[in-house]
């Protein structure tokens, strides 16, 4: 039984976003637009001075208010004044502190730039009320070219057929084919200078952005991959489709939070949840709780962990499948399983996570996915106590890795080893060891060569 929760995530304990983030999720949680919050300001404090466009000034953070309009703010939006105060002071100091385009001395340096532009982005995307908000790239390919571009049809069937890949093969192994599909998107779909995308060119570009951006998270390359979902969420807001802007920032925040950083991560699931609740499938919502509670989970707040598991556990309830869209396919009941026990497991409750992971398991899954499951259910399994169960478990997922190659669930198994050493004199926990010495030949190597520490600290999933 899930703890008792309040009916919003936002509700839950938990490092609150910067100011304008802050103050757009508490309109947006009204169902106010911009005109509507500024109407509201300028009736309660007398001063019709407030504009639309103030308030989206506020909310991008170009401009701060002034303690006259926190205090009204705080009236308005039903808040304390203090927690909005704070909220401004964090983004003064976050703004005083982070230079744009400054340049950092290595890869993780680079990364929290690049994620860093990502939550702009998403804060743009949440807080304005036009469309397109983020326009993808435009460029005209060579004359010579225009022959031999590929169609708009011809690619979305590489992307049906690339999707269904990524449940057997690992992103390493991956890697190449969706890049060839990105360059092809490209070219299918470019315009001559000065003429928009369509809306359906734009979608097709952000689908495939996002699956180059889920592959080269599961190939060992966070920095590739927050950069394709920076251009995926370009592209999803360009073709004003909410809900799969929302995914692309869920699947970014999943990432965030398997390579330690679990703050930014749930800050992205939030902005991804409250811009696109409204207009998600029941699947799309229970999937984007799952990415909150995930998030929460890994920064150590229990409460808003089990709160954003109790909603996405009624929205599981609610789901139809026939109403989701098809970048939805691969979640299933099965996979729900698998994300909440993940969450349990890393709250450490390994007694609650047992039975979804156990279910989640015995689905007939592809190589990649079973990968995974194991790897989990065997972490769960050791931290229960079931030591024996547990090695067995690992074994096996140790065969689905080198099947599958991905990096995630070699990393996953990497830290199931480190977590062994009490129990090494075991002859089970000899023979695993030695299983891993015998495979380290055909295990996946992570792209971009960083270290996988990180990945196995935060439980990467």
């Amino acid at each position: 039984m899930m703890s008792a929760s309040p009916a919003h995530p936002f509700d839950a304990a938990g490092p609150r976003p910067s100011f304008g983030p802050y103050v757009a999720q508490l309109r947006l949680r009204r169902g106010w637009s911009q005109l509507r919050l500024a109407e509201q300001l300028c009736a309660a404090s007398g001063s019709p001075t407030v504009t639309r466009h103030e308030i989206s000034r506020w909310e991008r953070e170009e401009r701060l208010p002034a303690d006259f309009w926190l205090g009204w703010l705080a009236v308005v939006l039903d808040v304390p004044a203090d927690g909005l105060a704070d909220a401004a002071e964090r983004s003064r100091v976050r703004h005083r502190l982070v230079a744009p385009g400054r340049d950092g001395p290595g890869r993780a340096e680079s990364r929290d730039r690049v994620g860093l532009d990502l939550l702009g982005l998403a804060h743009t995307w949440l807080t304005s009320d036009e469309t397109p908000l983020i326009g993808p790239p435009r460029s005209v390919p060579p004359a010579g070219d225009r022959a031999a571009r590929p169609t708009v049809v011809e690619v979305t069937a590489r992307l049906v057929a690339a999707r269904r890949l990524d449940d057997v093969l690992g992103g390493v192994e991956l890697a190449a084919a969706v890049q060839g599909l990105a360059r092809a998107v490209g070219h299918a779909t470019t315009q001559p200078a000065g003429i928009a995308l369509t809306r359906k060119a734009a979608r097709l570009r952000a689908e495939v952005a996002q699956l180059r951006g889920w592959t080269l998270a599961d190939a060992g390359d966070p920095l590739g991959a927050l950069s394709a979902y920076r251009c995926a969420l370009g592209a999803a807001a360009a073709a004003d489709d909410r809900p799969l802007a929302g995914h692309v920032l869920g699947s970014a925040s999943h990432l965030l939070a398997g390579t330690g950083d679990p703050a930014p991560a749930l800050l992205l699931a939030r902005t991804a949840y409250a811009g696109s609740r409204r207009a998600l499938s029941a699947s799309g919502r229970a999937l984007l709780l799952h990415r909150i509670a995930f998030a929460a989970a890994s920064a150590g707040l229990r409460g808003a962990a089990e709160a954003a598991l109790g909603a996405a556990q009624r929205a599981t309830e609610r789901r139809a499948a026939e109403h989701d869209p098809p970048w939805l396919y691969w979640l299933d009941e099965g996979e729900l399983d698998a994300l909440a026990g993940r969450c349990l497991v890393v709250l450490g409750r390994p007694g609650r996570a047992l039975p979804l992971l156990s279910r989640a398991v015995a689905r007939s899954g592809q190589p990649r996915t079973a990968a995974l499951d194991k790897a989990w259910l065997a972490r769960a399994r050791l931290d229960a106590g079931e030591v024996e169960g547990a090695l067995l478990v690992a074994g096996a997922a140790v065969l689905d890795t080198i099947r599958s190659g991905s990096t995630r669930a070699c990393d996953l198994l990497t830290g199931f080893g480190e977590r062994l050493a009490p129990y090494a004199r075991l002859p089970l926990a000899r023979d695993y060891a030695d299983l891993l010495v015998s495979a380290r030949p055909y295990l996946p190597r992570p792209l971009a060569g960083e270290p996988a520490a990180a990945h196995r600290a935060a439980g990467d999933g």
